[in-house]
């Protein structure tokens, strides 16, 4: 048996654009991924602290320091720009994984979505 468990977690960031006309996904600043351990294409869960929106996609990179945070497509419907988000990551672990798995959880500042030093 398997349990779905939280990896990592990017906590409170703002959503800095929302771009119907694109094919899909949300786009983070490379930088926010590489803290947070979030690869390009991979599957991420985000929820709205806004509307109360919870909804799933895939992560692009965005420029690295630029503090991006872009619903594309049709995830664009769900946020707007100003809403404060919180984007995690989950694995599939045994029970034994599970126990002994520490998530990781990134603080950025919501103000600018950077890494705070």
């Amino acid at each position: 048996m398997y349990i779905e468990m939280m990896t990592t977690k990017i906590h409170r960031v703002t959503v800095t654009e929302a771009n119907l006309n694109y094919i899909g996904s949300i786009t983070i600043d490379e930088d926010l991924l590489d803290a947070a351990g979030i690869l390009p294409g991979e599957r991420v869960y985000i929820v709205n602290n806004n509307n109360g929106e919870r909804f799933d996609t895939y992560t692009i990179a965005g420029e690295r320091g630029s503090g991006v945070i872009c619903l594309n497509g049709a995830a664009a419907r769900k946020a707007q720009p100003g809403d404060i988000v919180i984007i995690m990551a989950y694995a599939m672990m045994t029970p034994e994984e599970a126990k002994a798995h520490k998530p990781k959880v990134v603080f950025p500042d919501t103000a600018t979505n950077r890494l705070k030093k």
